[in-house]
């Protein structure tokens, strides 16, 4: 299977960005103002041929577009959803288990509420490590299979797609995943095609953050390879970056995000 699959996360105002979602100036780099995300819609919404699909659909379309949001914000339920559906389209939304009626987060009757409205709703793990890749086998384990209990609990059945956190991949975190009973896991490396570990599904997804373009969008979203192909290559420079640094990398992140914000 080949998709493009799209990396969004909150879609908020910059001067409420902790309102929704995880807060710090490293998650507010993925937070799109709500004017923008519009910009973007419209953007893929122009482009010819090219309609939003879900991955249970996805036997419509030779390379189908999948629209993706991570954490479970409140942003999900109150901006996102309703812009989605008023293009008559449906999202991916995957949440964060353990942060369901969090303040700034989604509460158990809006992600109901989501999965009625047709879009799907999936795991993005329990706790939301940075580095998920570096968990224990154990902790892997119980990330996936917490999560999806607790989501089965409010849905009515067992989720079986989902998103890893953080962006830090590993053969073991899908294995995982597979035995929580996941059978459609979305990456973030920045790949159209797909593959599989264990009987799991495996999708890379493009990432969006809050200085990206509308028309940058729209090219991704129809499959132009120049700027995926960019993407891929910092990409594959960051995990570098994070497999060397290990926790060392997160904290001179955070303090370059947190620099900037004060600027």
């Amino acid at each position: 299977m080949k998709a493009i699959s799209l990396i969004y996360h909150d879609v908020i105002e910059a001067s409420h960005h902790e309102a929704s979602g995880f807060p710090g100036a490293d998650a507010a780099v993925y937070k799109l103002a709500p004017e923008l995300f519009d910009t973007h819609l419209d953007a893929i919404a122009s482009v010819s041929g090219i309609t939003p699909s879900l991955v249970t659909d996805t036997a419509t379309s030779s390379r189908p577009l999948l629209l993706t949001f991570d954490d479970g914000g409140e942003s999900a339920h109150s901006e996102i959803a309703p812009r989605l559906e008023a293009h008559g389209w449906r999202g991916h939304f995957f949440i964060t288990a353990g942060k369901i009626g969090a303040p700034s987060f989604c509460d158990a009757g809006q992600i109901r509420d989501l999965a009625q409205r047709g879009h799907v709703v999936g795991s993005h793990s329990f706790s939301h490590p940075l580095r998920m890749a570096a968990q224990s086998w154990s902790e892997l384990v119980d990330e996936w299979q917490r999560s999806v209990h607790v989501l089965a609990e409010i849905l009515g059945e067992m989720p079986r797609v989902a998103s890893i956190p953080g962006g830090l991949y590993s053969r073991a975190v899908a294995r995982a995943a597979a035995r929580a009973g996941i059978n459609m896991l979305f990456t973030s490396e920045p790949v159209s095609r797909s593959w599989r570990v264990k009987g799991c599904e495996l999708l890379g997804r493009y990432s969006i953050v809050n200085t990206t373009r509308a028309e940058l969008a729209a090219s991704i979203a129809v499959g132009e390879r120049l700027p995926r192909y960019r993407q891929l290559g910092l990409w594959r420079g960051k995990q570098v970056a994070k497999r060397l640094g290990g926790t060392f990398y997160l904290k001179v992140r955070q303090a370059i995000f947190e620099r900037r914000a004060r600027r």
